[in-house]
């Protein structure tokens, strides 16, 4: 017996398809040409309609079965919705318009409430907050560049606060506040992971001295360490989505080769500024003292993240003060680390005056004597010395040898002497890996540490 089967003759066709990051509940920058873009038919005419203006965009699907095209956004609010027409039918709501931001980095920036935080647990009752969305992406490799990541955006509220960066949200938090337009944040971190797997592959393979550096870092199956790994899955996805700047707190990673950091972190900068195609903000977190054990990994860390600042469009803030345990590489306190995040964006991306947001730092020296005067930046109304004695300062002779030293405070200089030290030639502050010191501003912000001499850091 025969069956005869019914075939169509109907084209199959393919539905339009967005990538996670353009979901219901997104925030998109305020004022800017935003991308748009997806997958679908070859030829496939899709019409696009945003609710905050009385345009129909349209785009012509690619051969390969892709789309793009920009739409202007206008100032801050919402909630809209933008609906996608080809052969089927996609409508995203409850976007808002305002600020977005990527926060990255490593173990100090994914942190978040599940890892025992008291300031992010405080925060639980009363975080929701409409107005602040996240879309945390998951760790996730890929030997080359992707075009799609996993994650959804979400309202914050005590639930998605639990497992979200408490930097990024203490960050988001302040700038909503102060700006008074939604914020979206947008996790990518990894614990552990080096400032290689976040520059795109090339970049680091393609230069000799970047390469040898790479080289350096132990290999480990906790955490990838092959160059543009977390690149190419966790950065390159969300290129097409207009963001107002970055946040980064990473650098322990990085101790095995930390003279080559400063290079490391201009590169991926140089290249997250080249992806986006725009001079993005890129503000980052100085790396708090903690015992790393022989040498001077996390004094050169610091010293190559200070150094880092000299590219332009670049901001750092200081964090040894909110230190309570230098054998904890994970300090508690992310409330002011966010917060002054939020200050130093506040201030240099969105022009708001009357801030202080800049640290005490070293300018000059002058030699008196058995007596040297040091003259610092960033002290309008002079410096404070939050004990009997100054804690992390040391000088030293010729011989290199240093000793603590006292100090004696005039406006904004500081006089240091010895007694073992007849004629002195430099001064250290907090340059050591652990060494937490006490000497601020009148206003509140810590000293950034410094050194007088260029002698090897061994």
């Amino acid at each position: 017996m025969f069956v005869l089967l019914a075939v169509s003759t109907l084209p199959i066709r393919a539905e339009i398809r967005l990538p996670n990051i353009l979901s219901s509940n997104m925030v998109l920058q305020q004022r800017s040409q935003v991308s748009l873009w997806g997958w679908c038919d070859p030829g496939e005419k899709i019409k696009i309609a945003a609710s905050w203006n009385d345009k129909v965009d349209s785009v012509t699907g690619t051969r390969d079965g892709r789309w793009q095209l920009t739409v202007q956004t206008p100032a801050a609010g919402g909630p809209y919705s933008i609906a996608f027409h080809g052969w089927n039918t996609v409508v995203l709501d409850n976007i808002l318009i305002g600020e977005v931001w990527v926060c990255s980095g490593q173990s100090n920036m994914e942190m978040s409430e599940s890892w025992g935080l008291p300031d992010a647990k405080a925060e639980l009752p009363s975080c929701a907050n409409p107005n602040i969305r996240f879309f945390h992406i998951p760790r996730t490799t890929s030997t080359h560049p992707q075009d799609d990541c996993q994650g959804k955006w979400a309202a914050c509220d005590s639930n998605q606060l639990k497992t979200f960066s408490a930097v990024a949200y203490f960050f988001g938090k302040k700038l909503n506040k102060d700006l008074n337009v939604p914020i979206g944040l947008i996790e990518t971190c990894w614990s552990g992971t080096p400032a290689e797997v976040w520059t795109p592959t090339a970049m680091i393979d393609d230069d000799p001295a970047l390469k040898a550096a790479n080289d350096r870092i132990p290999h480990s199956n906790g955490w990838p360490y092959l160059p543009g790994y977390c690149y190419n899955a966790m950065i390159a996805p969300i290129v097409p989505f207009h963001i107002a700047g970055a946040i980064w707190y990473q650098g322990e990673g990085n101790t095995a080769n930390c003279d080559m950091y400063s290079k490391i972190l201009t590169t991926m900068i140089a290249a997250w500024r080249s992806a986006w195609n725009e001079p993005l903000p890129f503000y980052y977190v100085q790396i708090a003292p903690f015992t790393y054990g022989p040498g001077n990994a996390g004094t050169i860390i610091r010293e190559q993240q200070a150094k880092t600042t000299r590219l332009e469009n670049t901001g750092m803030i200081v964090v040894s003060d909110l230190v309570s345990d230098t054998t904890d590489i994970h300090p508690k306190n992310k409330h002011d680390v966010g917060a002054r995040l939020a200050t130093l964006a506040l201030a240099e991306t969105y022009h708001k005056t009357g801030l202080t947001y800049k640290y005490p730092t070293y300018q000059n020296m002058e030699i008196k004597g058995d007596k040297i005067t040091l003259s610092f930046d960033n002290a309008p109304t002079g410096l404070i010395i939050k004990d009997v004695e100054p804690s992390a300062l040391v000088i030293a002779g010729e011989d290199h040898v240093f000793y603590p030293a006292k100090a004696k405070l005039e406006g904004n200089k500081l006089t240091v002497s010895a007694a073992a030290v007849k004629k002195p030639v430099a001064v250290r502050y907090q340059y050591s890996n652990a060494g937490v010191g006490n000497i601020a501003g009148k206003e509140g912000l810590p000293m950034a540490p410094f050194r007088t001499d260029n002698w090897p850091l061994q």
